[in-house]
């Protein structure tokens, strides 16, 4: 219907009104992309925040020694941050001591097996869990570092009942609160553009995986604190959620123009000699395979360590058919037909070659770091934790309140001085590591078997 001439003014107000009372859109929020690989330069710390778990000094030890085998040029420096019984709040106590006085540039975060109590989901609990970490999130941002938050790690409630521990409800509910806890923290990564890392799901996914064949496979015999293979299997998380893909090095030898010609990825290849129906020539690699201590090579074999980190392959084309021995230095690695060195024989894990023996080196100094100075670094600060809580009993009013801050800061003093001490032995082995892990040049030779 069309209105009267002198109701079209009231017919536009109307319509202004009702415009204005009509809240606007809300703009489209802006998400920051996560981190997707770290970056560290010469001089740059990593800094690994935990609690026990941490404490032991496994998987970081294991990622240590990727970087010092991987990027040996580099030197890059390690701290690790963990104490056992560790909840959020603990790390942000020693925050400033142990964590900012080493200038990071970025910060893993392994928290939470602690903090939820080892009961079922409490809303109270996981509160706290939230609070707690979100502190400790905004002191890394505030040093203008970069967070790598990490879930916390699996519960086995089946280790546990093995050893006849059937307390409940903790043993049916907890591994899945741990779940819900990372679930909320990758939450947080994702809100804050930070990296991230799962280790719940490769525990959980491999220990699944393995009970298919022996129901009592566990990698967490006490039901908490994963072992060397467990670590091994958190280590490889590590490098696969925000670590660079790289090669130890490739070595291709074709004939190319009528002549046997070599390239190296991530290396050189030099003295190329051909006779007959073998050749030679020298490989230098710019890096060394990822090796692990002995007792960690089954967590190794549950990840296809070797085949997914090691890269380090040989491949010989244009081969008379036949079998071949191949030589390093003079030592004897493998024989292998034609076929399979045409395509390419991967050598990481091979330890015969004198690459894998100067990788284990690398690995054994690290560990001799880690358990002879390290760690016992680490008892430190748990004992620190320990006399604080004491101190923290006694009311300041209490007439005892100042000969026990007293007696506090004396031991404090000795404490301090162990920490550097043992710092400096830490320091000691890095430079044996950074003499024993530089690449070297090796004789290679292929030669056919009669």
């Amino acid at each position: 219907m069309k209105l009267p001439h002198f109701l079209l003014p009231l017919a536009l107000l109307s319509q202004t009104l009702c415009a204005q009372d009509k809240p606007a859109a809300a703009p489209a929020p802006e998400f920051k992309p996560l981190v997707e690989k770290i970056d560290l330069k010469d001089g740059d710390t990593l800094v690994f925040l935990g609690d026990s778990i941490t404490h032991q000094c496994l998987y970081t030890q294991y990622v240590e020694t990727y970087f010092y085998t991987r990027y040996p040029k580099l030197r890059i420096r390690f701290h690790n941050s963990g104490v056992g019984g560790d909840r959020a709040q603990d790390a942000i106590t020693r925050f400033d001591e142990d964590v900012a006085a080493y200038k990071p540039k970025y910060v893993t975060i392994l928290l939470g097996m602690n903090d939820g109590s080892y009961r079922d989901f409490d809303k109270g609990v996981f509160d706290t869990y939230q609070a707690g970490m979100t502190t400790v999130l905004d002191k890394i941002a505030a040093l203008g570092a970069t967070a790598i938050p990490m879930t916390p790690t699996m519960f086995d409630t089946r280790a546990k009942r093995l050893k006849g521990d059937n307390q409940e409800p903790r043993n049916t509910y907890y591994n899945g609160v741990l779940a819900l806890y990372g679930t909320w923290l990758r939450e947080q990564a994702e809100v804050r553009g930070l990296g991230f890392v799962d280790m719940w799901s490769p525990l959980n996914n491999l220990t699944l995986t393995q009970r298919k064949k022996d129901p009592n496979f566990t990698m967490i015999a006490d039901g908490v604190h994963p072992g060397a293979v467990g670590q091994a299997v958190m280590a490889a998380a590590i490098i696969d959620n925000i670590v660079p893909r790289s090669v130890v090095s490739q070595a291709t030898l074709q004939i190319k123009d009528g002549k046997r010609v070599g390239t190296a990825a991530n290396g050189s290849i030099a003295d190329v000699v051909e006779s007959g129906d073998a050749l030679s020539f020298t490989w230098t690699a710019n890096a060394l395979p990822w090796v692990l201590p002995p007792d960690a090579l089954p967590g190794a074999k549950l990840t296809s360590l070797g085949h997914r980190y090691a890269n380090e392959k040989l491949t010989v084309r244009h081969l008379k058919p036949g079998t071949y021995e191949v030589k390093i230095d003079g030592m004897v690695i493998g024989q292998y037909d034609d076929g399979r060195l045409g395509f390419g024989v991967e050598i990481g894990e091979n330890d015969k070659t004198p690459q894998y023996q100067q990788a284990l080196k690398v690995a054994t100094l690290n560990k001799q770091r880690n358990d002879l100075a390290y760690r016992p670094l680490r008892d430190q600060y748990g004992q620190l934790k320990g006399k604080r809580r004491e101190l923290s009993k006694v009311p300041a009013t209490d007439p005892a309140y100042a000969a026990k801050k007293t007696e506090f800061e004396q031991w404090s003093a000795g404490q301090k001085a162990k920490v550097a001490e043992l710092l400096a032995q830490a320091k000691e082995f890095e430079d044996q590591i950074y003499q024993a892990n530089q690449p070297k040049p090796h004789k290679i030779e292929v030669a056919r078997v009669p």
